[in-house]
């Protein structure tokens, strides 16, 4: 049994009353913690190099692309195939039909698929963006035109290029902010394409082809 001093009056001391919130305070105050760092077994310095720097490394030593092999767009593969200058609204539709080349066989060998056989992708697969294939002076029509998920082809062609600087589409995909491509051989037959601006959408198990007749503008008259 613990003795109780009281105070005059039957009271506790001042004191004795703030013991129980003293306490408390010091439960809720983390003490400082301190840990040691331990090193079990044997430990060997990184062998290998830094991955970051080793890129930049290699990076400085690249030869610098223009002054190798001149102006981007004179190199062969910026090169995008041909087209004419759509010179009429008109709609037409190709089938896209594909044909082997070489036998398709079974891990035992037997022929699954003969040379020679052609078939529709379209009855298979879908082409959810459209394609949308232009000759870099009609690029800013393209641009209004495209919805986000579509692809812009730009094609060779039509008016001289030779001092056009924008014919390089990497230069054009870094101004305005969109990945453009270019136009290749086998997509132009593949597709049938003659003439630009056209875009091409699928319908159903075919291809529809818009041509589009850009209206005159006084840079191309002057030319």
């Amino acid at each position: 049994m613990v003795a109780r001093s009281m105070c005059p009056g039957g009271r506790l001391p001042a004191l004795s009353a703030l013991a129980p919130l003293a306490l408390m305070t010091g439960l809720m105050t983390p003490a400082p913690v301190t840990a040691a760092n331990s090193t079990i077994g044997r430990t060997w310095p990184i062998a290998e190099p830094d991955a970051l720097s080793e890129i930049e490394g290699r990076a400085a030593h690249v030869p610098d692309m223009k002054t190798a092999f001149g102006p981007r767009e004179r190199w062969s593969a910026m090169q995008p195939a041909a087209l004419g200058i759509a010179r009429a609204e008109r709609n037409r539709t190709v089938v896209p039909f594909y044909t082997l080349d070489q036998d398709i066989r079974l891990p035992g060998g037997k022929i699954l698929y003969a040379k020679g056989y052609s078939f529709n992708p379209l009855a298979y697969v879908a082409l959810p963006q459209r394609l949308i294939v232009v000759h870099p002076r009609d690029l800013a029509w393209a641009l209004r035109t495209a919805r986000p998920a579509d692809f812009i082809l730009l094609a060779a062609g039509g008016l001289s290029q030779a001092g056009d600087t924008d014919a390089d589409a990497i230069t054009l995909g870094e101004r305005h902010g969109r990945a453009l491509f270019l136009l290749e051989e086998r997509v132009k037959a593949r597709l049938g394409l003659t003439v630009a601006p056209v875009i091409v959408a699928q319908t159903g198990q075919k291809l529809m082809l818009t041509e589009v007749a850009m209206p005159p503008s006084p840079q191309r008259a002057a030319r």
